[in-house]
């Protein structure tokens, strides 16, 4: 597979990414994408396109500390989903950040919830990428969330430091512990 992560250039690859950032993600989940641009050109998030064979197929934004990658935005475009895109995208990923941790986070999948079908799969999906459950679980924004990464170890105060030293305080309070 054709596949390579890509810095964004130009007016219409930046338009894509928007575009797919706001169909993909509800917005209960999305932070202002002025924000994360704001946050790219400062160097502390990165912004990657998926592109196959030249065409733009999806994206990846991190937010980026010394020694651990959060990935916090990941999406393939509809109409290649189930070609294997978000797996190759996902080695991509950690390459292009070998030698730090890298986590991600999900909906719990421990708890009823109308998308739970969806939740398992996106669990499942994950974990046969690769990923490990990291053991450590967290309430972001008042949704119970589990942790999923490669070559990292964190817990609860990890996770919050995480938020406080390489997005905001703010975040950073609006995480609490897991309901068991």
């Amino acid at each position: 597979m054709d596949l390579k992560l890509k810095r964004p250039q130009g007016i219409g690859r930046w338009l894509q990414i928007y575009q797919l950032y706001m169909e993909a993600f509800p917005a209960s989940e999305r932070k202002p994408f002025g924000m994360i641009r704001r946050m790219y050109r400062k160097g502390t998030t990165d912004i990657w396109c998926l592109e196959r064979s030249g065409s733009f197929a999806g994206i990846g934004i991190t937010i980026n500390g010394p020694d651990l990658i959060l990935l916090d935005y990941f999406a393939v475009r509809k109409p290649l989903r189930g070609q294997g895109i978000g797996a190759a995208a996902l080695d991509l990923l950690r390459e292009a950040y070998r030698g730090k941790g890298f986590f991600l986070e999900i909906e719990s999948t421990l708890e009823d919830a109308p998308n739970r079908q969806q939740r398992l799969s996106r669990k499942r999906f994950y974990l046969s990428c690769g990923l490990e459950e990291l053991g450590a679980r967290a309430k972001l924004f008042g949704v119970n969330m589990e942790l999923l990464g490669n070559n990292c170890t964190l817990d609860y105060d990890t996770y919050k430091a995480f938020y406080r030293d390489n997005y905001n305080q703010w975040a950073a309070d609006h995480i609490q512990k897991a309901e068991k």
